[in-house]
C-alpha cells in the first residue's frame, strides 16, 4: 500500500509551525507532519506531512497560498523494506582504528581494529554520515597522539557510536552518553548491550549539559556533540564551561558554511579550534580549552 508525502518550504518558523498546525486538521488527515529548519542559513523552514490516502491538492494549495509557502510538492511513495534496504545499502565504514559494521556483516571485522556494531534497524548515527565518520577520524588522531581523556560525554549521543568508541579504547574513563529523545536513548542501550559495553556507558535523556548527573561528572577531557547548528551554537557557553582546561571538544552536524559560524560561537566562549576537516558537505571542528 503507498503513502504519499506533500512537503513544501516557507520563511520563518512561527508561518512553519502554524502552517504545520493547520495541516493536522486536514481531512483525510496526515499520519504525521514534520517541521525543520533548513541549515543552510536561508532563514527557510520545511513542512511536511505523511498520508495514506491521498491527499487533498486544492487545501494543500489553499494552504499554502494562506501561508506564503512554496506550493506542496506531492509525492507517491512505494513501500519498502528499510530494515532490509539499510541492510544492503550500509556496508562497514572504516575510520582510523574504528569499524563500524551491522551484524549482517559480523563476518568481516578485520583483525586488529576496534569493531562497534550498530544494528541496521536504526540508520542515524552509523558511521556513514560525513558527520559520525568526521568525529571518528578526529578521536582517532587523538588517541595516535597519545591522548587519553579520563571523563568523556557525548551529547545528543544517537545510536552512542561516538560514545562506545570512547568506552572501548579508554577503559578506565567515565563515559556518557546523553540524548534529549527517549527513542535515542533506548537505541544507545541497546547498542551499549550489543557490543558488550553494559557499565561502561551511562545513557541519559537529557537537553545538553543541564542533567545533574552531567554536572556532578564534570569536567570532562573530552565532548562529543555531533547535533545540528542551532543547538551547537546555544551549547557553546555550557560546552566551554564543562571543559577541563586542556581538554577537546568534537563538533559535528554542520554543513561546511556554517563552519565559521559554530567556531566563533565557541571561540568567544574561551575554546581554540585546532583542527576542521570537511568530509562532503559536512564540517568536523576540534576545539580546545586552554
Amino acid at each position: 500500500m503507498p503513502t504519499y508525502s506533500a512537503l513544501t518550504t516557507l520563511p520563518g518558523e512561527a508561518a512553519a509551525q502554524s502552517l504545520a498546525a493547520a495541516m493536522e486538521r486536514m481531512d483525510p488527515e496526515p499520519t504525521g507532519v514534520g517541521v525543520f529548519e533548513i541549515e543552510d542559513g536561508s532563514g527557510l523552514w520545511e513542512v511536511g506531512g505523511y498520508f495514506l490516502d491521498a491527499p487533498d491538492q486544492v487545501m494543500l494549495e489553499v494552504l499554502a497560498t494562506a501561508f506564503g509557502a512554496r506550493p506542496f510538492a506531492l509525492s507517491e511513495l512505494p513501500e519498502v523494506d528499510w530494515v532490509a534496504h539499510v541492510r544492503r545499502e550500509l556496508s562497514p565504514v572504516d575510520a582510523g582504528r574504528f569499524f563500524v559494521y551491522g551484524s549482517h556483516d559480523a563476518d568481516k571485522v578485520p583483525q586488529g581494529r576496534v569493531p562497534l556494531q550498530i544494528e541496521a534497524t536504526v540508520a542515524f548515527g552509523t558511521g556513514h554520515h560525513g558527520t559520525t565518520l568526521g568525529c571518528l577520524l578526529a578521536f582517532d588522531r587523538l588517541l595516535t597522539a597519545g591522548e587519553h581523556p579520563a571523563r568523556v560525554i557525548d551529547v545528543g549521543c544517537g545510536t552512542a557510536v561516538l560514545a562506545m568508541a570512547a568506552a572501548a579504547t579508554l577503559p578506565e574513563a567515565l563515559v556518557i552518553a546523553s540524548d534529549i529523545d527517549r527513542v535515542a536513548v533506548d537505541v544507545a542501550e541497546a547498542n551499549v548491550a550489543i557490543n558488550g559495553l553494559q557499565g561502561r556507558i551511562e545513557c541519559l535523556e537529557a537537553a545538553g549539559l543541564d542533567h545533574r548527573r552531567i554536572k556532578a561528572a564534570g569536567p570532562y577531557d573530552l565532548i562529543f556533540a555531533n547535533i545540528l547548528k542551532g543547538p551547537l551554537i546555544e551549547l557553546a557557553p555550557g560546552i566551554a564551561s564543562q571543559l577541563a582546561t586542556g581538554g577537546r571538544a568534537i563538533l559535528s552536524g554542520l554543513l561546511v558554511v556554517q563552519a565559521e559560524a559554530v567556531t566563533a560561537a565557541y571561540v568567544a566562549a574561551g575554546l581554540c579550534l585546532q583542527n576542521r576537516d570537511d568530509i562532503g558537505e559536512w564540517s568536523t571542528l576540534v576545539l580546545q580549552k586552554r
